[in-house]
């Protein structure tokens, strides 16, 4: 999925909605596959038969299959990440703006 291009003319609350339903599915994803891990090393392992435990492992990580299942582990961890860090910037772009606005009132006040 696309990660959602910042659109000013929407309320600030609009946009960290749909940036945090896009972060909560991408979370989900990545949390997923770093908990599958054990489970995919355990299903290769087994389709290795009947070797020793450490040789099997062994095996299996240093496969191409395995490097790439960390890649992936490691890509969707940095997808879910950086939409977090759009979530964050999406709160400190409404604080800042309610800041502002603030000022400006105070500034009215003393003319």
């Amino acid at each position: 999925m696309e990660p959602f291009v910042i659109d000013e003319t929407l309320p600030w609350s609009e946009t960290f909605r749909i940036i945090g339903e896009q972060w909560a599915d991408a979370e989900a994803a990545a949390s997923l596959l770093e908990d599958s891990r054990s489970a995919v090393l355990s299903q290769r392992m087994a389709v290795m038969g009947d070797i020793a435990v450490n040789k099997a492992e062994m095996a299996v990580k240093a496969s191409r299959e395995w490097q790439e299942h960390i890649e992936k582990i490691v890509a969707a961890r940095k997808h879910a990440n950086l939409l977090k860090i759009r979530m964050e910037f999406c709160k400190m772009k409404y604080h800042e703006e309610q800041g502002q606005e603030a000022s400006k009132r105070a500034e009215m006040r003393m003319i």
